[in-house]
């Protein structure tokens, strides 16, 4: 799983470079956490376009997660891009007011998708295109929340597994504390989200990849000393999840219909 970080990193600034000017910005914009994702993600971002095209949105609900604040800002110090702090707590808390719920799942999709609510809001006031931070890890799992951290208007990151996004960290001298931080949505008091997977990182992507990239049955992944109940939840949340990893469907009624037959890039016509 080791990856070669000098091309990881040529096609990644490539690839946000030359897919935020075929949609015709000049800019992008970022959601930072003070995670490892998202930071990994500015300094690629600095990297292809320049540190005066990145703008950083830092969204806190409460006091959930002050250190990933602080380190979000110090990002942006590091980087030298422009950051702006926005707390979402007055608009959660009014609507989880008057419609209360128990759930911590159901609460931090609520704060997840009022993060990415401004993200796209300030996208069209700055005419800055949304970068995605989501892994391939989350991506294969479903961790994450549909029109709120899973949307963007481009993902360099989707493809890197969350230990492989760890040594691109390392290669672009991410701060050690971020490398080394435990990693958290800050949706609730004490969340991480290996404690949510019920699996460490590194566990999670050894199995995913031998399921996915090296194409291994459930049973050989077991013969090759996995445990079969761990293997077997994550080939069920890779199933699970798929209809997150996909347009909603569109019903067939035309000669040529949007994601089955009409499959021109958009750049169609030129």
């Amino acid at each position: 799983m080791k990856i070669n970080c000098p091309l990881v990193l040529k096609v990644l600034t490539s690839f946000i470079r030359e897919e935020s000017h075929k949609a015709g910005f000049e800019h992008n914009i970022i959601g930072l956490s003070g995670g490892l994702d998202s930071t990994v993600c500015a300094y690629l971002a600095v990297k292809a376009m320049g540190s005066k095209h990145l703008f950083g949105l830092i969204m806190p609900f409460k006091n959930y997660d002050q250190e990933g604040v602080s380190l979000a800002e110090e990002v942006g110090q590091l980087l030298e891009i422009k950051v702006e702090k926005i707390d979402i707590s007055p608009q959660i808390e009014s609507y989880f007011s008057s419609h209360p719920v128990d759930n911590p799942v159901l609460r931090g999709n609520k704060i997840a998708r009022e993060r990415m609510s401004i993200l796209y809001d300030y996208s069209a006031r700055l005419e800055a295109m949304i970068l995605g931070t989501s892994n391939k890890t989350e991506l294969l799992i479903g961790y994450g929340t549909i029109h709120g951290d899973l949307a963007c208007g481009i993902n360099p990151m989707g493809d890197l597994y969350k230990t492989q996004v760890q040594e691109l960290g390392r290669y672009l001298n991410v701060p050690q504390k971020i490398l080394s931080r435990k990693p958290t949505a800050g949706l609730w008091p004490g969340q991480t989200d290996e404690d949510e997977i019920g699996l460490s990182y590194e566990e999670l992507d050894r199995i995913l990849f031998s399921l996915v990239d090296e194409r291994l049955t459930v049973e050989e992944v077991i013969k090759a000393g996995y445990e079969e109940k761990k293997v077997r939840r994550v080939a069920e949340l890779i199933r699970k999840s798929e209809y997150k990893r996909k347009m909603p469907p569109i019903a067939k009624l035309s000669e040529r219909t949007v994601g089955h037959d009409f499959l021109y890039p958009y750049d169609w016509g030129k």
